[in-house]
């Protein structure tokens, strides 16, 4: 008793800071590449790092963090990425129906799976249902595999998702109507 009284009396950055630190995430760095920006007196080299950060309960968060050093360029994206966070619905251990996204030139499709067949997915794409904590799901990149354009289109595809309760709330029903029950089915 004594102990919550303490964690209640943190206030300010303190108590952000304790309770930030009891969340458990998933980190993945996708890629980090060199980049160089042409000056006068020759090539200025930095890098940029991309991660997914997530933890693995359905919230997600993708960021790029660019530096003149590898450990800080990766550091930024981390704190970028868990800073802007996006919560996804999830159902059971996969999504709720199939999705496509396209950004640039790459186009992701994600499919819902039964249980136990697992992610069915390469590379970024893998690293975001990880992260975001879905279990079984099928995947396709078509078009470009760059890890930058493939995170991002299946960000845009995972936004698109949205639960039975939101869908009933948009169309103003009940969750039976969306949903539906065998005995109004008519052949």
């Amino acid at each position: 008793m004594a102990e919550e009284k303490n964690k209640k009396s943190l206030g300010g950055r303190q108590g952000q800071q304790e309770a930030h630190a009891g969340e458990e995430f998933s980190e993945a760095v996708l890629s980090v590449r060199r980049v160089a920006k042409v000056i006068r007196g020759g090539r200025r080299f930095a890098f940029s790092a991309l991660v997914v950060v997530g933890d693995k309960k359905g919230s997600i968060g993708i960021a790029l963090g660019k530096s003149r050093d590898v450990a800080s360029a990766i550091a930024k994206a981390l704190r970028k990425a868990r800073k802007h966070m996006v919560t996804i619905p999830l159902y059971k251990t996969t999504i709720p129906y199939t999705v496509t996204a396209k950004h640039s030139a790459s186009k992701v499709l994600i499919r819902s799976a039964a249980k136990g067949t697992g992610v069915i997915a390469g590379g970024a794409v893998r690293s975001v249902m990880e992260a975001l904590g879905v279990r079984d799901v099928l995947s396709k990149v078509i078009g470009a595999s760059n890890p930058q354009n493939v995170v991002k289109a299946t960000m845009k595809a995972l936004k698109k998702l949205r639960s039975a309760q939101d869908v009933a709330r948009i169309r103003g029903k009940s969750l039976k109507e969306i949903i539906g029950s065998d005995n109004n089915v008519t052949a």
